[in-house]
């Protein structure tokens, strides 16, 4: 088995979008936003007066914090909060002390903390209010700025919403290219081997023949102390060539595409998001072309279905036990399974069904008790696949050589 170490594992925040802004130019974004909010607030409160040193710092403070809402939307949510309600209580209260307050509400709301936005909201609303409830027209305001938090909180679960939705589409059509490759691939593997097929139906039996003939003719020439023609001896060797090279060209055209390292499937899975966990027991050995296939799609098809059916939350444990004579594949994921149904199988487990089976293996596939999915693989390690063309390939020749052979004696 080829190495399963050195895997990577991208961010917990998704699978990342190609249209994504760099982290730099969010991050002068950020300031950018914080310095105009609080340049308004600042020459808003000058231009209205009555306010002190102690009432610039929380200005200062609260609407500078917003460069962390990205990073730190509870946080600055928080701290700005407090500074601009206690901002309100000291000095005259404005509708435009709420502008950064509604700039963390909607940046809470957008990483998903509606309900820690929404109880912001009340609390400066309640403070603005209780600030000055005896003013004229402190109700309309105040009825004014409850709109606007609304408005805050609607774009900000909005957003993310929307975010969300692109992540899927993008993901979606990562899918069907990757089953477009897939399938591509497929369709090239299949006319390999009816290619095989047709060579070896047509090409290798005639050769065969040609060589056993000129063998059988070698032989009755020395037996009876004939010369032997130099180009019967040339036809030997020639037919000789040819049935090797034709059977190097069939082993190349049976056999599927490079597989690469299961270390890379674990990645990718969880570059796409998937919590994977890969343990390898027993001693490491290598393993014959063929089951080193056939355990590579395995671990390749399980991880896939967990990926798409079990659910972005799952977790899935990959485990390879190396024993004595043979290798045992278990993947379990913890997403949804049901125990009372059986698995429906589609071309991916019948595929695995048939490698395993091919091989003279064991697979056992099912929901668990506990919830989730389970496959369980045994592969000989000295298994060979069942070839039956490879069988027959010199059936015929061998008849012709009985019958050649019956007649020379």
């Amino acid at each position: 088995m080829r190495s399963m170490r050195g895997v990577g594992a991208r961010d917990a925040h998704g699978t990342g979008s190609a249209h994504e802004m760099p982290a730099w130019q969010k991050r002068s974004a950020d300031a950018a936003f914080a310095v105009v909010v609080t340049a308004i607030v600042l020459l808003a409160s000058a231009y209205a007066g009555g306010v002190d040193a102690v009432d610039y710092a929380l200005m200062a403070v609260g609407s500078l914090a917003l460069v962390a809402h990205r990073a730190l939307p509870r946080t600055v949510l928080a701290v700005t909060t407090a500074c601009l309600t206690a901002l309100v209580l000291h000095a005259e209260p404005t509708t435009t002390a709420a502008f950064p307050v509604l700039g963390a509400v909607h940046a809470a709301a957008h990483r998903g903390h509606r309900g820690v936005g929404l109880g912001a909201s009340a609390v400066f609303l309640t403070g603005f209010y209780a600030a000055a409830p005896g003013d004229p027209g402190i109700v309309e305001r105040t009825l004014l700025l409850a709109g606007w938090f609304v408005c805050a909180l609607a774009t900000g679960i909005a957003g993310k919403t929307w975010q969300a939705y692109l992540r899927q589409t993008e993901e979606r059509a990562l899918e069907a290219e990757r089953t477009r490759e897939e399938a591509a691939l497929r369709r090239a593997g299949e006319e390999r081997l009816r290619i095989a097929r047709e060579l070896h139906d047509s090409l290798t039996h005639s050769i065969s023949i040609i060589k056993l003939q000129a063998g059988v003719a070698v032989h009755l020439a020395r037996k009876r102390g004939e010369e032997i023609p130099p180009a019967l001896l040339a036809i030997e060797e020639a037919s000789g060539e040819a049935m090797r090279e034709l059977r190097s060209t069939l082993e190349v055209l049976r056999t599927d595409e490079p597989t690469g390292s299961p270390a890379l499937l674990v990645e990718r899975a969880r570059s796409a998001g998937l919590a994977v966990e890969l343990t390898v027991t027993g001693r490491e050995r290598p393993l014959s072309p063929e089951v080193d296939r056939a355990a590579y799609r395995i671990v390749q098809e399980c991880l896939t279905n967990a990926a798409r059916h079990a659910g972005g939350s799952a977790s899935v444990r990959v485990r390879l036990g190396y024993g004595e004579r043979e290798l045992v594949i278990r993947v379990v994921d913890d997403g949804a399974g049901d125990a009372a149904r059986p698995p429906v199988e589609g071309t991916g487990l019948t595929g695995m069904r048939e490698r395993v089976a091919a091989l003279g293996g064991v697979l056992r596939v099912g929901p668990r008790a506990e919830g989730g999915f389970a496959v369980r693989a045994e592969l000989p390690l000295d298994a060979v696949p069942h070839a039956r063309g490879q069988e027959a390939e010199g059936g015929g020749a061998l008849l012709e050589a009985r019958r050649l052979k019956g007649a020379a004696q």
